[in-house]
């Protein structure tokens, strides 16, 4: 069967399965743990789907596609053009796309036209940003104008260059205290939602006791309302990764396993056999 089938198939299969919306999302807060991962793909979207409340069109990309050091190269065509894969090949999951470094940051009104093309282009249900109380007039301005936000504190990917590295954060007093003001701006600007990175534990804590949208935590802690990895990380596709990721399969391994038999088959001349080929007996 061919991918396009697949996907039609899974299409016709879940067309009486409703999306979860931004309302729906918003309302698991102190309820049932909210499942998020990150997807690039149509074909990652789908298979994730079935068990996810949401899918993350993370920035992460950077890093698990193009191989780049860094979130900050993103663009905002690529991150459409990969919003636009997963909303295709998901049916339930609600699809929040991340806006990438330079998209947002000079004004809300730059930040309302990147995000309405995000929205118009591909699909999705919301959209993703970092920053804390300097992004809250931004987050109310979107809010106020259709657009769904999830916001993002802690450890914030696109500011590494500030941050000087991917340590965590809200070790020392004063930025702790920052952090928790961070969370509750962006919550109080509108954010339905909050994904809290790499914090001390009693931080993550605090933030999802105080705040009144659910948070998604990721190196945070689990009192969050819901948790985040990114799906290559957890399936084990890189050798290295942060602390706070659990590797539940060792994909690369078997991608690698795969491809050495086949290699073998191609040398020796017993792929294809008849099973593969045409007009064969």
């Amino acid at each position: 069967m061919s991918t396009t089938a697949t996907l039609a198939a899974t299409a016709a299969a879940t067309a009486s399965t409703p999306r979860m919306s931004v309302p729906a999302f918003r309302a698991r807060k102190r309820q049932e743990p909210l499942v998020m991962l990150t997807a690039y793909t149509a074909r990652m979207a789908e298979l994730l789907d079935p068990h996810c409340d949401a899918l993350l069109v993370g920035d992460s990309l950077a890093q698990t596609i193009y191989g780049l050091p860094s979130t900050v190269p993103v663009t905002l065509d690529m991150m459409i053009a990969h919003g636009a894969a997963v909303v295709r090949g998901a049916r339930r999951a609600l699809i929040v796309v991340d806006m990438p470094f330079g998209s947002y940051e000079e004004s809300p009104e730059q930040a309302f036209r990147s995000a309405a093309r995000v929205m118009k282009e591909t699909g999705a249900g919301a959209v993703k940003l970092e920053g804390g109380q300097s992004m809250a007039p931004t987050i109310a301005y979107l809010s106020a104008r259709g657009i769904p936000v999830m916001g993002h504190v802690g450890l914030t990917p696109q500011a590494v260059n500030i941050l000087g590295g991917y340590g965590a954060r809200g070790k020392g007093e004063a930025e702790y205290a920052r952090i928790a003001a961070d969370a509750a701006a962006v919550a109080d600007a509108g954010a339905f939602s909050l994904v809290i990175e790499g914090v001390v534990e009693p931080l993550a804590a605090s933030i999802t006791e105080t705040v009144a949208c659910p948070t998604i935590g990721i190196g945070a802690s689990a009192r969050c309302d819901g948790q985040v990895l990114v799906v290559d990380d957890m399936l084990g596709m890189f050798d290295r990764t942060a602390r706070f990721v659990k590797r539940y399969d060792d994909v690369s391994a078997r991608i690698q396993q795969a491809a050495q038999g086949y290699a073998a088959e191609v040398k020796n001349r017993t792929f294809p056999d008849s099973a593969h080929l045409y007009g064969v007996a």
